[in-house]
């Protein structure tokens, strides 16, 4: 039995030939290119099953030689002018002087190919026929010849593309004007014109078993903590997903905290932000079909700035920048400081105060907390409409939305003035910082939950709990609260506050702390 047991696993066929070293030698087989051009042309239709846009042409090469040429490519995703200035043309009007059956003809003839007819920056051979169906579905013209095993892969992307314009997410007064578009080709463009550095590095790879999505990541050598850019490429490559559409996809598997309410990933439409940043030593991540380039690490003060502080006096950005920080505490904590104010500290209000909201409040049938859901939920179906709608009919329903249903709201006596406004100051101010505006909602609900429950003592345990959490944060190891804790004297100069640009002398230091 045990003589059985160790005995090799063979399989043999009628003739004594082993079906698994045959089986092997059959999928290697097929890895390869068949010299016969027939044999490829049907590969390829078998492969795509004859689809709309696989394209197969086959011209003869050579003048009086007359080789079988086969060219295979995707249409809508390739530059026609390209194929047919840079390939067909100058395939069909070489000149071939060595005999078919010639020994060295088939040195010749690639030789030939590549340094006398076909006219592209970009070309590759290829021996394996996969990796020439990879390349087609990423935009290169695949160029087989009749004996020969390998094949040409000449770059030829291109098709309808967007133009670069400004985005419509971050519009400035001042600056540039320029945004990402969904090529990557193109953004990795723009930002080589941003930072004209030859130590500016583009390393790419293909994510998704479906889509093979194009990623790349971008950072300057000497200037990124190495073990960033490590940490990026390992959490990238560690990515098992069918499909990637969206740098959001992205995103979701490399966070450090996927259950957090803060982002721990940055992200911009606009090619100078993300210069910036990748000039402070973050590193960026491009991913081919959205305009939108991540940003790793990313901290808390940057949902506090913008691009146009930089391109602004100093003193207005100062002001500004105070301003926002203001606005993300006033969209969190007013709902449930009014709540609070109304339920359980009235005696704190000055007396008239305390008179008017009263006299708002009679006969007001709901309780304060109540009365608050009520009117974040209805601020937040008249923003999700808005956004749904086509732009002009949106702006249309929000603004009248929200003039017509308080005004009504008030006349019905379903709830008190003071509400209205206080709700309206908490919508505003949560436009200020866009950036995490669904978790402030989260946050501003559990606020006022603790408030009705507790009053002032329930909002500051719930802050508490708050910071605590977003100082455990961290994005890639650098502390998600830098560099405010673990403090950073020099960071603060570009931090809540920004000092002139002269006065920034440095990169950030909380990127080089080694973890």
């Amino acid at each position: 039995m045990s003589r059985n047991i160790k005995r090799p696993l063979k399989y043999k066929t009628k003739d004594g030939k082993d079906d698994l070293k045959e089986s092997l030698e059959n999928a290697e087989t097929t890895k390869l290119i068949p010299k016969d051009i027939k044999a490829v042309e049907d590969r390829l239709n078998g492969t795509f099953e004859a689809s709309r846009d696989l394209v197969l042409r086959k011209i003869a090469l050579g003048n009086g030689m007359s080789i079988p040429v086969l060219i295979a490519f995707i249409d809508g995703i390739i530059d026609k002018n390209i194929i047919n200035n840079d390939i067909i043309r100058p395939l069909t009007q070489g000149d071939i002087s060595v005999a078919f059956d010639d020994p060295c003809f088939k040195a010749y003839l690639l030789d030939y190919l590549k340094k006398k007819l076909i006219v592209n920056y970009q070309l590759e051979e290829i021996k394996d026929f996969e990796t020439g169906i990879d390349g087609m579905l990423a935009g290169y013209v695949m160029v087989y010849v009749e004996g020969l095993d390998i094949a040409l892969k000449v770059s030829a992307q291109g098709g309808d593309k967007r133009d670069v314009e400004e985005p419509l997410t971050e519009s400035v007064v001042r600056g540039p004007r320029e945004g990402f578009t969904e090529s990557i080709v193109t953004n990795i463009s723009l930002i080589r014109r941003k930072v004209k550095n030859p130590n500016l590095r583009f390393d790419s790879m293909t994510i998704g078993k479906q889509t093979k999505t194009e990623v790349v990541v971008c950072y300057i050598k000497g200037i990124a903590n190495q073990e960033i850019i490590d940490e990026v490429k390992n959490r990238l490559n560690k990515i098992d997903a069918n499909s990637i559409l969206e740098s959001c996809n992205i995103e979701e598997y490399i966070e450090d905290n996927r259950f957090s309410l803060f982002q721990t990933i940055g992200n911009s439409e606009k090619p100078d932000i993300v210069s910036a940043k990748i000039l402070e030593g973050r590193v960026a991540i491009l991913c081919g079909g959205t305009p939108f380039v991540l940003t790793v690490p990313h901290i808390f003060v940057e949902v506090l700035q913008d691009g146009q502080d930089y391109y602004s006096r100093w003193v207005y950005s100062l002001l500004v920048r105070s301003v926002r920080l203001m606005a993300f505490w006033i969209t969190t904590m007013i709902p449930a400081a009014y709540v609070a104010l109304i339920c359980f500290h009235q005696d704190v209000l000055p007396f008239k105060l305390l008179l008017t909201m009263t006299a708002s409040r009679e006969g007001i049938p709901f309780s304060a907390v109540t009365e608050a859901l009520l009117m974040i939920f209805t601020f937040e179906l008249l923003r999700e409409a808005g956004v749904r709608m086509p732009r002009p009919i949106g702006q249309a329903i929000s603004i009248v939305g929200a003039l017509v249903i308080g005004d009504a709201a008030v006349r019905a006596g379903l709830v008190s003035i003071p509400m209205v406004v206080v709700i309206a100051i908490t919508a505003i101010s949560s436009f200020i910082v866009p950036q995490i505006a669904g978790g402030l909602l989260i946050i501003r609900l559990a606020l006022l939950i603790a408030a009705n429950v507790a009053g002032v003592f329930g909002i500051v345990i719930g802050s508490l709990f708050l910071f605590i959490h977003m100082a455990s944060l961290k994005s890639f190891n650098v502390p998600y609260l830098s560099p405010l804790t673990p403090l950073e004297g020099e960071d603060l100069k570009d931090g809540l506050i920004r000092y002139p640009i002269w006065a920034i002398l440095s990169k950030p230091k909380s990127f080089e702390r080694k973890t």
